[in-house]
């Protein structure tokens, strides 16, 4: 088993990954870490919930040098919450060293990121559009850059950034170290890499060999009419504190998280038509545990690492393999456990077995749990919480009528009777009418079990119809 040790990383950025509750590195660790150190230009293929921003976070802080107050290194990111996510993290692998990363986005107060940049950071994490602005303002300025990495540059390239890329890339120092990270390699991936990259190696993760081992995959086979009914079966049965629910449409997560909150479930949703400072509230809530379920699209889902999340359901299943992979890597990182549901109608098994195929991950079938199930789980949660507050030991002011009641009644009657007060047992709450998820489209192909073709290439040609507003909108 390969180490953290044995990859030859300096001893800050070692305890700093065993703070971060790392214990071995992951296969696109494995390969990339050592070959960037050795300075090489890199294209990794890998998917979100490979490790990928470790495998080009460690390098970033290794060779960057804290003492000296200049931008050492970009990274440039499809999307905010990406930008923001990639940043906490490398804050993380660098708070030993004294790296400082700073992410820079739309959205945000641009006087605050210039008065940030002044104090003098070593990384930036930025979306495209920001970053050329900062470039023009000359608030950010690249003469003593070393590295610049693309994250999920197929992402950038269907919202439109191509032409933002490139110019950056054409302004940044040409002896530089690139590294260029990408779900799938599509011919314009591989024209960026040859204008602006110098003979890289290309490191390829598949699906299949996703760290995934973390995760248990299952699904359900159930009517769309039942399913809200049977997720609030599993909510009840799991009580997990961080919860995610992945839909294919924006308004399926508005009404998605309007029935939850309706039936006294602590739920948010988030997607592309909030505003930057509604997205930063929602995630705000949902880290810090005053909300318990988020609910989220594919793109505003996408890139979020967020620690402690214990289930992911797919309330719609995935339009194809790769959202799959991304949806549950949410859960199971940094060596913990996860739970992956997907719910499944009758016509969709067969893009089931699709994304089985693809992806090499057997996804076990399971039985919708019974009402008696989810009030059983109701109960445990009931109980744990009671034991919780005995240990607090909180309860003083309330000892003289329990001794007063206890002089009237039993012990087991009083305790019993508390219990079901506190239960909320399950009711036949009114149906909710939810708009119908759009229908899986599946490819010929796809349905002849063909492993060649590339689902990549649908969504690009999707993003072509509206890449010019989109950039706008992204930026």
């Amino acid at each position: 088993m390969t180490t953290f040790r044995d990859l030859n990383l300096a001893s800050e950025i070692i305890e700093a990954t065993t703070d971060m509750g790392f214990e071995e590195p992951t296969p696109i660790q494995t390969k990339t870490i050592p070959l960037a150190l050795e300075g090489k230009d890199l294209i990794g293929r890998a998917q979100t919930g490979t490790g990928k921003t470790a495998a080009f976070g460690i390098p970033i802080v290794d060779k960057c040098d804290p003492t000296v107050n200049h931008i050492q290194a970009i990274v440039i990111t499809p999307t905010r919450e990406l930008a923001i996510q990639v940043a906490e993290e490398l804050n993380k692998i660098g708070h030993n060293k004294g790296i400082k990363s700073l992410p820079i986005y739309g959205g945000q107060d641009i006087e605050r990121q210039i008065r940030a940049l002044k104090k003098g950071v070593q990384v930036v994490i930025g979306t495209p559009g920001r970053l050329m602005d900062h470039m023009r303002r000359r608030t950010i300025r690249l003469q003593q850059l070393k590295m610049v990495v693309l994250d999920e540059a197929d992402e950038m390239l269907n919202m439109g950034f191509r032409e933002d890329i490139e110019e950056i890339l054409e302004q940044v120092p040409e002896q530089r170290q690139t590294l260029l990270f990408s779900a799938t390699i599509p011919p314009h991936i591989k024209n960026l890499a040859r204008k602006f990259m110098h003979n890289p190696e290309t490191i390829n993760i598949n699906p299949s060999e996703v760290t995934v081992r973390n995760i248990t995959q299952q699904y359900i086979e159930i009517p769309e009419s039942k399913k809200l009914d049977v997720l609030c079966r599993f909510l009840d049965i799991y009580n997990s504190e961080m919860t995610m629910i992945f839909s294919r449409t924006k308004k399926r997560v508005d009404e998605i998280s309007e029935a939850l909150t309706k039936r006294g479930y602590s739920a948010e949703g988030i997607h592309g038509d909030l505003t930057q400072g509604q997205r930063d509230h929602v995630m705000r809530k949902f880290k810090s545990g005053s909300v318990e379920i988020l609910v989220a699209t594919d793109v505003a889902g996408r890139g979020l690492d967020i620690s402690g999340v214990t289930h992911v359901y797919n309330f719609d299943i995935p339009q194809d393999p790769e959202s799959y992979v991304h949806r549950i890597g949410r859960t199971g990182r940094a060596g913990e456990t996860g739970v992956s549901t997907t719910f499944v109608t009758p016509r969709e098994i067969g893009h089931l077995r699709v994304i089985e195929e693809l992806t090499k991950q057997k996804i076990t079938r399971k039985p919708v749990p019974t009402v008696s199930e989810a009030f059983e789980g109701l109960q445990r949660m009931v109980v744990e919480s009671l034991l919780v507050a005995v240990e607090k030991g909180d309860n003083q002011e309330y000892e003289a009528l329990a001794k007063s009641l206890l002089e009237e009644h039993d012990s087991v009657t009083l305790l019993s009777t508390a219990l079901k007060m506190l239960t909320k047992e399950p009711v036949d709450a009114p149906a909710v009418e939810l708009s119908s998820a759009p229908p899986i489209k599946v490819r010929e192909e796809n349905k002849n079990r063909s492993k060649k073709r590339n689902y990549s290439d649908k969504k690009t040609n999707h993003h072509k119809k509206y890449n010019k507003k989109g950039r706008a909108k992204t930026r």
